[in-house]
């Protein structure tokens, strides 16, 4: 699903998207969540969340910000690093410890990470089309990187959720 239709797409520039993530997420922090948050709209736009994970190594918090869309009671996101060769940070601190919080627009939840596989992978996949914003042709983008790009699932946890 990942294999290139136009190799010729080029992701954004790295140190402009770390730059712009940088201040998107200092931005939450400081504004309360009140601006950079938002719930995604079919058609329009994808949504903005903040997660809190554990760093595998440091045991200490780290916290980034996500496009996402909603799958029933899931939230959909992609590990992809703004396309570069290795996977995100947040998602190897998921691997090793899958619980975390996420907030969004509507308040906090928690959730457990897992990798989405085969015809699931598939449909959430083709699902990211119809939420703008995540590039103009995403096998192409996804053609940059060596591996197949990771399609991950915040499932809610029982009774935890705000």
């Amino acid at each position: 699903m990942t294999a290139a239709t136009d190799t010729q797409v080029k992701p954004v520039n790295r140190v402009l998207l770390h730059t712009f993530w940088t201040l998107h997420r200092n931005l939450v922090r400081v504004s309360g969540g009140r601006i950079g948050l938002q719930q995604p709209e079919r058609g329009a736009k994808f949504g903005m969340l903040r997660i809190h994970t554990v760093g595998r190594r440091s045991g200490r918090e780290r916290v980034t910000m996500l496009g996402y869309y909603p799958d029933g009671g899931n939230l959909v996101t992609l590990a992809m690093n703004g396309w570069g060769k290795a996977d995100p940070a947040w998602w190897l601190n998921l691997q090793a410890s899958p619980i975390a919080t996420v907030e969004l627009s509507d308040g906090p939840r928690t959730i457990r990470a897992r990798a989405a596989t085969g015809p699931e992978r598939d449909r959430l996949w083709a699902t990211f089309a119809e939420y703008p914003g995540w590039g103009s042709d995403l096998d192409g983008l996804a053609a940059h990187r060596p591996s197949e790009t990771t399609v991950v699932v915040f499932e809610p946890t029982e009774g935890k959720n705000r």
